[in-house]
């Protein structure tokens, strides 16, 4: 059933990894083995007190001698798992620099290709382009925002005046002469002046 959604993906142990796991190993041996002493130690220890109490003097001497060869001991243990532990942190640190170092190189390689598909010519020019496209906008720019030299303006209004002439025609002057029209007088003077005229006649 596994294998129908695939197989696990197994991770690739290395050398270092095993030398790491070998010296951890060893160091946690060392370190049971400095407890076991220290509980040992700590035995003998009481049962010294008790021989003295009991006047067994030469006894005590003895098991005093071979607690301070355990010490001994402890103290050559105790450089050891030191220099365990710093190798470790060395092969640990060697490793990580080894990823250092690998991605350093994909890098490079990442980087010659990209130099290979595009020159310094290239660059210039594309760089040369994108100048002249930024000044070109900024003038644009600055001509919306109204910031025109007098002699721009008279420039401007000169283009308007030759592109108005050239693209506007005017309807042509009609040649016959305007048909004659009188002129009527306003119908409220009308009603006055016969008035007047009856008036008169009284």
């Amino acid at each position: 059933m596994g294998n129908l959604f695939g197989k696990k993906k197994q991770t690739r142990v290395t050398e270092q990894d095993k030398a790491i796991l070998q010296l951890k190993q060893q160091r946690d041996k060392l370190r049971q083995y400095q407890k076991k002493v220290n509980l040992q130690l700590e035995k003998e220890r009481f049962l010294a007190k008790q021989l003295l109490k009991d006047g067994k003097k030469e006894k005590a001497l003895i098991l005093l001698k071979k607690k301070r060869y355990q010490d001994q001991l402890l103290d050559k243990t105790e450089n050891q798992i030191s220099n365990l532990e710093r190798m470790v942190q060395d092969l640990e640190f060697a490793q990580i620099e080894k990823k250092v170092i690998d991605g350093l190189k994909v890098g490079n390689e990442c980087l010659k290709k990209m130099h290979e598909v595009m020159s310094i010519e290239e660059v210039e020019r594309i760089m040369d382009e994108t100048q002249d496209a930024i000044e070109y906008q900024r003038q644009i720019d600055e001509m919306l925002a109204g910031s025109l030299t007098q002699e721009d303006e008279d420039a401007v209004l000169a283009e308007l005046e030759a592109i108005t002439q050239g693209d506007v025609e005017l309807p042509e002057v009609p040649a016959d002469e305007l048909p004659h029209v009188p002129e009527e007088k306003p119908e409220r003077e009308r009603p006055r002046k016969k008035a007047e005229s009856e008036l008169l006649a009284v």
